[in-house]
């Protein structure tokens, strides 16, 4: 089982608690690290999992669970969990792993999973859909659909995604977060393969070729899965299209970096708005 087998890998760093007297994971440990190296699977196909199993009218149990041993993983060093849905039968489904460190495959493991009724756990049929999301992601396919439109035109997904993250989540009072800005605003809203909207912002035209992107909002169960950096670089698109000559916008601090990484840059000092820390960045274009 080589490295180039696998195309998604969840990085992590063993712990000491994870270690036995010998200095090595504990062998059991390694079925956690590939249990938690799903739930990143699924971030990385764009499902949030719970969300996802009830449009699907289904849920998954595993149903066999192996584990080949090659070598030791130690205290503090740095692994990657590979996984790929490798076959989708009737109602189950087979994953192969791998523990790499480096090129090195440390542990290899296989888990099967039934499609079943979340009542009854009795197997039903996988869904074309999900059939269809997990061959699309094993060979290369985006697993977003990015729409833009007018307020009207979105409203309906955008406006549910924005209270539960600005006004459930952040408490950011219902007044605040509607503005006359819709209106007029170029809004992104994020769809998955199942069709449920997972992110969403805004593009609000300014004088003399500015522009300000804000609203940007992202299922939390998605954060860190570059979610959020497709609706971004779709409202930079947007905004280069039409000739704007610079973005600006307001960043919550806790996501400066992010904003950092998509070649914005600060503009003078930290601010609170709405009660949380702010700072202004922007971009030229």
């Amino acid at each position: 089982m080589a490295r180039q087998a696998f195309r998604f890998f969840h990085p992590m760093r063993v712990r000491w608690a994870e270690v036995d007297m010998q200095k090595i994971v504990f062998n059991a440990h390694y079925l956690m690290y590939f249990d938690t190296a799903m739930a990143d699977y699924w971030r990385a196909l764009a499902l949030p999992y719970e969300a996802s199993l009830q449009a699907l009218h289904g849920d998954l149990y595993v149903r066999k669970a192996t584990l080949e041993y090659h070598a030791s993983a130690r205290a503090d060093e740095r692994i990657d969990v590979g996984l790929r849905c490798s076959r989708i039968g009737n109602s189950s489904l087979l994953f192969e792993g791998g523990v790499f460190r480096g090129d090195t495959l440390l542990v290899g493991g296989e888990l099967v999973y039934v499609f079943a009724d979340p009542t009854t756990q009795t197997p039903r049929p996988v869904p074309e859909l999900l059939r269809s999301v997990l061959q699309g992601f094993e060979a290369g396919e985006p697993m977003l659909d990015i729409r833009t439109g007018s307020w009207d035109e979105l409203q309906a997904h955008a406006g549910p995604l924005r209270t539960a993250v600005f006004v459930q989540e952040q408490g950011i009072p219902a007044e605040l977060e509607w503005d006359a800005d819709d209106a007029s605003a170029l809004h992104a809203v994020a769809f998955n393969r199942l069709g449920l909207p997972v992110a969403t912002g805004r593009l609000v035209r300014q004088a003399d070729g500015a522009a300000r992107i804000g609203r940007m909002a992202v299922l939390p169960l998605l954060r860190g899965a570059a979610v959020g950096r497709a609706v971004l670089d779709a409202l930079v698109e947007a905004a280069r299209a039409r000739g704007d000559r610079q973005i600006v916008l307001h960043a919550q601090r806790s996501a400066e970096g992010f904003y950092r990484r998509a070649g914005f840059a600060a503009q003078g000092d930290p601010y609170e708005e709405a009660g949380i820390a702010h700072i202004t960045m922007a971009r030229t274009l």
